[in-house]
């Protein structure tokens, strides 16, 4: 029994909902915001290697390669800035990091 492309696809969207809602419904916790977008960068990585999959070429699976270590890299130096900003700050959260004079 084979799985077919739409089952594929279905679990791709809902990856991609739920990094939606993820950044709509919580607005101020900045670690969960920083989750769902790593997140959608992986549903988006999962729809470059099943249509690579489903089409026989390896282009997507190479661009799929590429995201990855992009969103590795955003990641680490998005990891970092948060660290950086706790110790400064003393408090992640979204309505505290407003920058005002």
């Amino acid at each position: 029994m084979e799985i077919g492309l739409l089952k594929y696809l279905l679990v791709a969207i809902s990856l991609l909902l739920i990094s939606f809602l993820g950044i709509i419904l919580n607005r101020t916790n900045i670690i969960i915001i920083f989750i769902s977008i790593e997140l959608m960068l992986l549903s988006i990585n999962f729809n470059f290697i099943i249509y690579s999959r489903f089409l026989d070429d390896m282009l997507g699976q190479l661009f799929s390669l590429f995201f990855l270590t992009i969103g590795a890299s955003e990641s680490a130096i998005g990891l970092g800035i948060l660290v950086s900003f706790y110790r400064i700050r003393k408090g992640i959260s979204v309505t505290n990091t407003l920058i005002s004079n």
